[in-house]
């Protein structure tokens, strides 16, 4: 028997109230609001029927970030305010959780975790032509989004050349996958971005002057399935394949690659030629996305 209309509002303005309060409380921990503006807040949201934060806007003592702040605390949704994280801005997914990039970006997710991930499959390369069609920052942006899901994400650094996710995710570099490789190290330097709770970074580590024949060692596949039980995804940062061929080691050992196609850049005879490299490296293309880093 369905429930009295009256018992459903009830409960509802219940739920409704508690939320406001705990969202007060909150931006009251966070220093955004004082305990004496919590009350004037009310005062408002009582008088004109509002939610508190429509409230605590209008009266301007908080801004639409900091609901929105908030909001991802109550959703185990982590992501930074501007000028906190001491990361760059171009990592948006960390800034700009709801840009029109980082909804493309979910979409890129929601396709890599129907069509590719699953308990037996793990790992992606992320692959592009040429230098600087922006592979790092899309890893770096793929990674930030897979641990907002709440997955436990890793990036790995297997740019041995010219490594860019230390300074990405602002972390220092005393040894990586190269002294892994070499036999130097073992897997205890992977380090905890600590401002997204679910994701991880294994650095490139020292520089190396046989990045390929290092990334060929038997070792790395031992490597490769101690990370497969640590962690959910794997994603692995690769230098440009017209520049090196280190790429097609990596996506190798991990079995699927997502290629990055830089706007107006990349020339579709380069992309087949690399595309035809990757599949002879017994790699499966899952996809691609086109950049404009």
């Amino acid at each position: 028997m369905n429930k009295p209309m009256h018992s459903i509002l009830s409960a509802a303005n219940t739920a409704s109230s508690y939320k406001d309060s705990h969202i007060g409380h909150m931006l009251v921990e966070q220093g955004k609001l004082t305990l004496q503006q919590v009350e004037t807040v009310r005062l408002m949201q009582k008088r004109e029927g509002l939610l508190f934060g429509e409230a605590a806007k209008r009266l301007g003592l908080i801004c639409e970030d900091d609901i929105q702040q908030v909001l991802s605390r109550q959703f185990d949704y982590p992501y930074l305010q501007d000028g906190s994280g001491n990361f760059p801005s171009t990592l948006i997914a960390a800034y700009r959780p709801f840009s029109v990039e980082v909804e493309e970006l979910r979409s890129i997710r929601s396709q890599l975790m129907s069509r590719w991930f699953s308990a037996s499959r793990k790992k992606l390369a992320i692959v592009s032509v040429n230098s600087g069609d922006g592979t790092s920052l899309l890893t770096a942006n793929l990674a930030v989004v897979f641990a907002q899901l709440g997955v436990q994400t890793l990036v790995v650094d297997a740019n041995l050349r010219a490594p860019r996710q230390h300074h990405i995710f602002n972390l220092p570099t005393p040894s990586g996958l190269a002294d892994v490789l070499a036999g130097r190290s073992d897997l205890n330097m992977i380090e905890m971005i600590d401002s997204f709770v679910d994701l991880s970074l294994l650095p490139a580590g020292s520089p190396a002057p046989n990045p390929q024949e290092l990334l060929n060692r038997a070792s790395f596949n031992a490597i490769n399935q101690t990370l497969c039980e640590r962690f959910d995804v794997v994603l692995y940062d690769t230098p440009a394949l017209l520049s090196a061929g280190d790429a097609l080691a990596v996506a190798a050992r991990a079995g699927g690659v997502l290629l990055v196609i830089r706007k107006d850049h990349t020339r579709i005879s380069d992309l087949a030629n690399v595309s035809d490299q990757l599949r002879h490296s017994g790699a499966e293309i899952v996809g691609s996305v086109m950049v404009s880093f």
